[in-house]
């Protein structure tokens, strides 16, 4: 072959396709434990996020085409409706979407300028705005205490309405993060609390296999060079070693690192949500450094904070350093050992 080689560049599109293909399986499992809400959630939040993609690109006169099929809003939208309950009103679908593509992507100046990832902040805006709204998740329909019908969980997502002979409470149910953090503060140990039916054997039941899908989209990522193992290792590496040392302290206080690994959104955020391009750091040291420190933020955040679960305050917190820890991790040019000026060094 004749010099110079070049490598084609694997075009946005491409990699966008790639991680929604990714989020499939898991996409699945959830369909399977917790029933089909989650893709009318994810189907509001991908219509919304075009919508506004579109209506913004128009008013900049950005060519429509190219942006809106680069899949940036579609991946921001399917990661924005798999962090909230699935029977979230649709009006908190659309809002959290469009805040997550108005204010946290376009306000920066659009995909490639916004400091923050746009979905956790959309996510973020929903848990400090609606909190009671954000903490009805599904209960998998082995330990549901009611079925709801596709049609009965389109009238209460659409309005409001819930079956005469069933509440909302039969069929939804606290997390596992959630209960354990409850259940803590009534001075409960670990052992008794994790004993309830909605714990596995690693974390909560059908969550626990979510997150392992998670996980293997993750790698199939990995594998196909559209992400990098730094952040992912890191993340998880930080979050098992954190949440080890305090299980080591007090096992009857402080849940198992495992559980740790495979309950909330661990695994979507450390393969998902962490690595993503714009928002992450560009050198290896400083991806190590970044993962680290959301594995980190988000167990202490789950474990001393006001949130059952962390990862997408940890997430915008480190997102804020990115450039601090870029500006302090470049490696030095080869060749160049410092700075010169008229032959002496400065």
């Amino acid at each position: 072959m004749n010099s110079p080689v070049v490598a084609e560049k694997t075009g946005v599109n491409v990699i966008m396709l790639k991680v929604l293909a990714a989020l499939l399986p898991a996409v699945a499992a959830y369909v399977y434990f917790f029933g089909p809400a989650i893709l009318v959630s994810i189907t509001l939040a991908s219509v919304a996020a075009l919508a506004t993609e579109a209506a913004v690109l128009h008013l900049r006169r950005y060519p429509l085409r190219v942006y809106l099929t680069d899949g940036s809003a579609l991946v921001t939208a399917w990661l924005l409706a798999l962090s909230i309950p699935p029977l979230a009103p649709w009006w908190l679908v659309v809002v959290g979407t469009l805040f997550a593509i108005l204010i946290a992507k376009h306000l920066y100046g659009g995909l490639g300028n916004n400091l923050f990832n746009p979905a956790m902040v959309g996510f973020a805006a929903l848990m400090i705005s609606f909190p009671s709204h954000m903490t009805h998740w599904t209960a998998p329909d082995v330990l549901a205490h009611s079925h709801w019908s596709f049609s009965q969980q389109m009238d209460f997502m659409f309005g409001g309405i819930s079956p005469a002979d069933s509440k909302l409470d039969a069929i939804t149910m606290a997390t596992p993060l959630d209960t354990l953090k409850t259940q803590l503060h009534l001075e409960r140990t670990v052992v008794d609390i994790q004993s309830s039916p909605i714990f596995s054997m690693l974390s909560g039941k059908g969550t626990e296999i979510i997150a392992l899908f998670y996980l293997l989209g993750g790698l199939y990522l990995w594998q196909q060079r559209i992400i990098s193992w730094h952040i992912p290792a890191s993340f998880l590496a930080a979050m098992f070693g954190t949440a080890g040392l305090f299980y080591l302290f007090d096992p009857a206080h402080y849940a198992s690192p495992l559980f740790h690994l495979f309950a909330g959104g661990t695994m979507l955020g450390a393969f998902f949500i962490a690595t993503d391009y714009v928002t992450s750091p560009t050198t290896p040291l400083g991806k190590l450094i970044f993962g680290a420190g959301i594995g980190v933020s988000a167990y202490i955040i789950r474990v001393l904070g006001g949130y059952p679960d962390g990862v997408a305050f940890a997430v915008l917190f480190l997102n804020s350093a990115v450039p601090l820890i870029d500006a302090y991790t470049q490696p030095r040019v080869f060749g160049h050992a410092g700075k010169w000026f008229d032959g002496r060094k400065e």
